[in-house]
């Protein structure tokens, strides 16, 4: 065999171990995204459902529940007051209007029946809940408390933060971007993945 046969078999399997090695790092990087997307799709839906208790909480209770240990106990044992609303309108001889309003309180229904049912998330487990999905098992940090407001008035608010994302962005500038729903600062429940 003469020298440029050998060399071009040499050179024929740095390239393929080179291909490899592209293709490797191509696909790990899909594969992380991939990864990283499941669990932040995971915990947003966590991030919902603790919205919802935190509603529900704050309307049985007139304000936000400020650590998981309060919020479970309210998913476990609290009930939601189905209330029906009624307004009617009367036309008053100067042409303005009289609104009545009515409210009826039909019964009530409990949390996890209400919010947590099986029809609705069939695999719900309340143990699981305040853990944040692929961190094992770190749980969301909790924050509730009046904020007063210009005009001297005071608002509840509520923020659930994602205390370690696996997201590397989110993760700059002191995780200032962590998956979060609710605010410290404004009376808002919306979260800050849309």
């Amino acid at each position: 065999m003469n020298l440029a046969k050998i060399l071009s078999v040499v050179f024929f399997a740095v390239a393929v171990f080179l291909g490899y090695l592209l293709w490797k790092g191509v696909d790990d990087v899909v594969e992380e995204r991939k990864r990283i997307a499941l669990l932040e799709a995971a915990a947003i839906e966590k991030l919902t459902m603790l919205r919802e208790a935190q509603i529900a909480y704050q309307a049985s209770n007139g304000k936000y529940a400020s650590s998981w240990d309060s919020l479970r106990m309210f998913i476990e044992g609290g009930t939601i007051w189905m209330v029906q609303r009624t307004e009617t309108t009367k036309l008053l001889d100067y042409g303005a209007e009289q609104i009545t309003i009515t409210l009826d309180t039909l019964g009530s229904v409990g949390v996890m029946d209400s919010l947590f049912n099986s029809r609705k998330y069939p695999d719900f487990n309340i143990n699981l809940l305040p853990v944040v999905p692929g961190t094992g098992g770190k749980q969301f940090e909790f924050f509730a408390d009046k904020v007063e407001k210009t005009g001297g008035y005071l608002v509840n608010v509520f923020e659930i933060r994602d205390p370690a994302p696996v997201n590397p962005a989110r993760r700059a500038n002191n995780k200032e971007k962590a998956l979060r729903v609710g605010s410290r600062t404004d009376a808002s429940t919306e979260g800050n993945w849309k």
